[in-house]
């Protein structure tokens, strides 16, 4: 992890182009706004190739999915790759309709990730394992979440980070645990979503050392869930949004140095 990049993404301001779950839309833009970022969103074939030239980093959800718009996934993605702008995979409910999984089967064909971030069951679903899932929700499983992303980090040749209450990211050689974060995280709509997003926008600024700006990232927005939950101002997951958004804004370089709880994961 390297602290300072959050300094960085504000004073940067990278733009992040935002090809995402509709429900959430609005979330996300809030999210990169708050940690220093900047949003666009844009699904139109005629005009993604435009925004992902001025762009650093491109995210790509397929939580709402059309056929229209996977196909402009493949025209910005492309762009992105000719450019070596990173682009980020967030392969919501992969698991849970053929056409979710035929959709990403055809991104994985014309598009180099930089990084695929789900929760479990959906990084099971594209590692090939056995996992339960509800909808867009995972469930329980008995894989190792460490070997499953490092698996398919080495597949797929890039960064692979797995949620939940404990975070797994791998580049399919290192591997690290941050389990900082709180439970009302993941009872507000479309907190993976905003993370993706925020994972762009770190590796936007540091595009060089992908894998520490996706865990700095990763800390930042665990670290930023933990100060929220502390505050007196949250009741319950409808409070605790907009108070998260704040601490977003506010969380500093030294609140991830002396906060993150981080474990690195030795393989055989």
């Amino acid at each position: 992890m390297n602290p300072l990049l959050i300094e960085s993404v504000r004073t940067e301001n990278p733009l992040v182009h935002n090809m995402t779950n509709q429900v959430v839309a609005n979330d996300v833009a809030n999210t990169l706004l708050a940690i220093g970022a900047s949003p666009i969103m844009a699904y139109a074939k005629e005009e993604v190739e435009d925004i992902v030239q001025v762009s650093k980093a491109l995210v790509l959800n397929i939580g709402t999915i059309t056929r229209e718009v996977a196909e402009s996934m493949k025209v910005a993605g492309k762009k992105a790759n000719e450019l070596g702008i990173p682009v980020v995979l967030d392969p919501v409910g992969v698991g849970a309709t053929s056409f979710r999984q035929q959709i990403v089967k055809e991104l994985f064909d014309d598009i180099q990730f930089t990084l695929i971030r789900g929760n479990s069951a959906e990084i099971a679903r594209l590692a090939g394992v056995e996992w339960e899932a509800r909808g867009v929700d995972a469930k329980e499983g008995t894989a190792s979440r460490e070997e499953m992303a490092q698996a398919l980090a080495k597949e797929k040749e890039c960064i692979v980070a797995i949620s939940g209450k404990e975070d797994v990211i791998s580049d399919g050689v290192q591997t690290v645990k941050v389990t900082n974060g709180h439970e009302l995280l993941g009872r507000i709509t479309g907190s993976g979503c905003m993370l993706s997003s925020v994972c762009g926008a770190f590796i936007g600024v540091n595009p060089t050392e992908a894998f520490q700006a996706v865990v700095t990232a990763h800390t930042a927005f665990a670290v930023s869930g933990e100060q929220a939950g502390k505050s007196s101002q949250v009741k319950g997951p409808g409070t605790f949004k907009p108070v998260f958004h704040d601490a977003l804004a506010q969380v500093t370089a030294e609140d991830l140095s002396k906060e993150a709880k981080e474990e690195t994961i030795e393989h055989e």
